[in-house]
């Protein structure tokens, strides 16, 4: 069975899925592991025919103006075979923070770059601690004349020192503010980081008296949550397509793998734990995608918080499972189970860690 194939998709999502996984399959380039950290061409080919960047970008801006279950799909594909894009930081947490602002001439001015690929975009906000509150902010702004000073750092910036376009969060004496900063100016320095899954391309940004235009007054708060749920929810598709991948490939070795003269496949207690695997997978999926189809809706916040931390969970099972069901072969650097073990551990992380979601809404209902 196709996976996914219970969750109902219209002919065009479908035909979406099957045109990214095509060029997946079949695009041939240089590796993706050196320079930003992305393969280039394949963005630019993702982007050009296919158009994921703007795919939640509305048309007046340069996007196809669908929605967030268009950018799942996407999402998910990326995630099979852990492909490494700008999707997640430009795209959806930089473009759709944009778009929750408000401000019509920073989207005019910056959001056609963004859908179209050409520009990419990244959002510094998280402190040190990798609190991503949408009250929270690792650096301060100031009135300086007629702008405003940033000071601070922010880490765990997607593509940060590499992106054209940098949004960041900062606190004002009115609250969380956005800002538009110029991150080729004196007063920022950024730094490649060096984390647990090389596929994961994160930075850190200093600003020392960096110049920033203020976007969409008054809106830095409700932005950053929306962005950040929204954001959420696509990495939970991409957790799933990486959970989804992790599970066939285990499936497919327990079929060839033998021991006491019969593939391990075949063990009644092994084909319990791949069954108990593949409900939580589709569980996930399922969850996920009814979130991206929620997100006009009131409880769209909650929504969001369930699949991030059951899709963070998931994918964590499904990689511990195919390290230990492919015994010393899958903690060997040559086998790419490692790679999915990688990325489990730090997508959990990433926009606030399961603990964090299942605590906003425990308080939620509590309320």
């Amino acid at each position: 069975m196709e996976p996914g194939a219970g969750i109902d998709q219209t002919d065009e999502q479908r035909a979406l899925r099957d045109a990214v996984r095509s060029l997946l399959d079949r695009y041939q380039g240089p590796p993706g592991d050196g320079g930003p950290g992305y393969d280039p061409g394949l963005w630019r080919r993702l982007c050009q025919e296919i158009g994921v960047a703007g795919l939640a970008v509305p048309e007046r801006y340069g996007g196809a103006g669908a929605g967030p279950v268009e950018t799942n799909i996407v999402a998910e594909e990326l995630g099979r075979d852990l492909t490494p894009t700008p999707l997640l930081g430009s795209a959806v947490l930089a473009g759709q923070l944009l778009l929750a602002t408000g401000d019509e001439a920073a989207c005019q001015r910056l959001l056609p770059g963004i859908a179209d690929g050409s520009v990419l975009a990244a959002v510094a906000w998280a402190g040190p601690a990798g609190h991503w509150g949408p009250g929270q902010a690792g650096c301060t702004a100031t009135r300086a004349g007629d702008g405003w000073q940033l000071d601070g750092e922010a880490h765990y910036v997607l593509y940060g020192d590499c992106a054209d376009v940098l949004l960041a969060a900062a606190g004002t004496p009115d609250g969380i503010g956005l800002f538009e900063v110029d991150p080729d100016q004196d007063g920022l320095a950024r730094t490649a980081g060096v984390g647990m899954d090389p596929g994961l391309r994160v930075a850190g940004v200093r600003l020392k008296g960096a110049v920033g235009q203020r976007i969409g007054t008054g809106a830095g708060r409700p932005a950053l949550a929306r962005a950040r749920d929204l954001a959420g929810v696509a990495l939970g598709a991409e957790q799933v397509g990486a959970a989804q991948q992790a599970l066939a490939q285990t499936v497919a070795y327990t079929l060839t793998r033998v021991q006491f003269g019969r593939a391990i496949g075949s063990f009644q207690a092994l084909q319990h734990r791949m069954a108990d695997l593949h409900v939580l997978v589709e569980s996930a999926r399922s969850l996920c995608y009814a979130a991206a189809a929620a997100a006009d809706g009131p409880d769209f916040g909650l929504r969001a918080a369930a699949a991030h931390a059951y899709c963070s969970d998931a994918l964590t099972a499904a990689a511990a499972e195919m390290i230990q069901l492919h015994g010393a072969i899958g903690v060997t650097w040559e086998h790419n189970a490692h790679r999915y073990l990688k990325r489990a551990h730090a997508t959990a992380r990433l926009f606030g860690p399961p603990s964090g979601h299942v605590a906003r809404i425990a308080a939620a209902l509590l309320d």
